[in-house]
């Protein structure tokens, strides 16, 4: 069994609080990869439709052997740049990702971006809460929402998002919006938590406190995450760093810890900026 503590969602649900990301993995490996993820011990697996791996994912938990009530599976509804979408093409998106899954439902189904310029984001979270209230979502959320969009749904909305998924790691730490998502219930859940591999993981910092712990910088900033009460996917295709990225529950930061990794929040962003972002 997983050793991962779980967080339960506003509706209930438990959801594992460290998960496993599959952003950048190729159909044709996401078999191997999500096995090696699930034989290490993680039960979360995020995906995506844009991902083009679904059907991977789908196979690789399907050989698994485990139980279906022992997974939680995430999956997101893309922002194609021609499509303004109306409630039967969610729909009809939501069932292509189920086929490719393999699945009857998945835990938690996501909007991948808001791109509030489409003024269709309500008409999508309106088609979600239809699934939602269906059962083939067990928990309906977000991802890369801003304050402003949240505020929107909850007041033109009847089902409060479960989750936001945005950037979020030692260098973004995203404090306003987690104060909001704190004060309205929406657990926060982490993409890129370990910065891409973009430098963040050689800052001396990271590296003073990997070094006092006995752990890997990744180690550190996972458990930073999980401390902050982040749910947090990290991603990688090599069995060993797959190991390791949940090697997290043995060791604690301390309150000087965090003060020195608070310190590192400059607000830089790697990914796109949801505020203008529209694909």
């Amino acid at each position: 069994m997983s050793k991962v503590p779980s967080i339960t969602l506003n509706n209930g649900t438990a959801m594992p609080q460290l998960g496993f990301g599959v952003w950048q993995v190729p159909d044709d490996e996401a078999f191997t990869t999500v096995g090696h993820a699930l034989e290490a011990g993680y039960r979360s697996i995020d995906t995506a439709a844009v991902y083009g791996n679904e059907e991977g994912t789908g196979k690789a938990l399907a050989a698994s052997g485990i139980a279906r009530d022992e997974l939680f599976v995430t999956t997101k509804l893309w922002n194609s740049a021609s499509e303004t979408w109306t409630r039967d093409s969610v729909l009809r998106e939501f069932d292509a990702s189920l086929e490719k899954l393999g699945l009857e439902y998945v835990d938690l189904y996501l909007i991948h971006w808001p791109r509030a310029m489409r003024d269709d984001y309500l008409t999508i979270w309106r088609a979600f809460e239809d699934i939602a209230k269906s059962g083939r979502a067990k928990a309906i959320g977000v991802s890369n929402f801003l304050p402003q969009h949240l505020e929107r749904l909850l007041g033109e909305t009847s089902i409060v998002p479960a989750v936001n998924q945005v950037e979020l790691h030692p260098q973004l730490q995203q404090a306003e919006a987690r104060a909001f998502h704190t004060r309205h219930g929406i657990a926060t859940e982490a993409w890129s938590p370990l910065g891409q591999g973009r430098g963040l993981l050689e800052d001396p910092t990271i590296a003073q406190l990997a070094a006092k712990h006995g752990k890997t910088p990744a180690q550190v900033v996972l458990r930073w995450h999980l401390q902050l009460g982040n749910i947090v996917i990290p991603k990688s295709a090599t069995p060993s760093r797959i190991r390791e990225n949940i090697d997290v529950f043995g060791f604690e930061l301390d309150a000087e810890d965090l003060s020195s990794l608070a310190r590192l929040d400059v607000g830089k962003r790697l990914g796109p900026d949801p505020a203008t972002f529209d694909v």
